[in-house]
């Protein structure tokens, strides 16, 4: 399963239950910061499936100045500009930071966001570095993503590193690196799903682990839900991306 089908799934699949936000505030929130900032801004609607485009000033410099709306919550015209392995280790960044808020206390979700390092093609031919800051906007009961809040512009500032998760209240970051990821699966999880994906069977994973077939059953349970998974193959898919296993 690819970082992005992942994200897909993990984002249209909430219940949207938690409340409800202002779009109509947000909407001019993201206008206003494109003006003031000169950045591309766009917001994407998680319940809907469509995003609205502030293109601003840095919209020309991308070639995008009349893109305004899109029938998905990804950017795709910006996101072309993207070489296809660029994609996708942005969206693989994206996926560990949504799993890295998986694990903050749900009232501290809302302080946290991204800031990645992009390389784009730009409209006269050039390829130039693009700051990418990305926010998740959560309803009342801050466990649901109703929109996220992407900023495209120019690097103004010396950014060390390829991605930051960066907590706006405290002013602290720390670099997303895979580091990170590893914590999501306990030792012996990590143990089952490399077998797993070896191809054995769960009575030939509790002889080689010295453990019980309904342990290893627990085990499996456990790591699809921690991942967010319908089965073992899309497990073993996804741990593989991450670099879990």
């Amino acid at each position: 399963m690819s970082c992005l089908k992942k994200l897909n799934q993990l984002l249209k699949s909430q219940s949207f239950n938690g409340g409800t936000i202002d779009v109509s505030q947000l909407l001019d929130y993201a206008k206003n910061i494109s003006r003031i900032e000169n950045v591309t801004v766009v917001v994407s609607d998680m319940r809907c499936g469509i995003s609205r485009i502030f293109p601003g000033k840095f919209g020309i410099v991308l070639g995008v100045s009349n893109y305004v709306e899109e029938n998905s919550i990804w950017e795709k015209a910006i996101l072309n500009l993207m070489t296809e392995k660029q994609r996708e280790e942005k969206y693989l960044a994206e996926l560990r930071f949504f799993n890295f808020l998986r694990h903050v206390p749900r009232h501290a979700r809302p302080d946290y966001y991204l800031v990645s390092r992009l390389r784009m093609k730009a409209a006269t031919g050039d390829t130039i570095d693009v700051i990418h800051r990305m926010y998740y906007i959560y309803a009342d009961d801050s466990e649901t993503v109703t929109h996220a809040l992407c900023l495209y512009g120019r690097p103004a500032f010396d950014f060390i590193g390829k991605n930051r998760i960066v907590n706006s209240f405290t002013g602290i970051s720390e670099e997303l690196t895979a580091s990170g990821d590893s914590s999501i699966l306990s030792r012996r999880e990590k143990q089952v799903l490399t077998l797993i994906d070896s191809g054995k069977r769960s009575y030939e994973i509790a002889d080689i682990l010295s453990i019980s077939k309904n342990t290893v059953s627990r085990h499996r349970q456990q790591i699809l839900a921690k991942l967010q998974v319908k089965n073992s193959m899309e497990a073993c898919s996804i741990a593989k991306t991450m670099k879990i296993i």
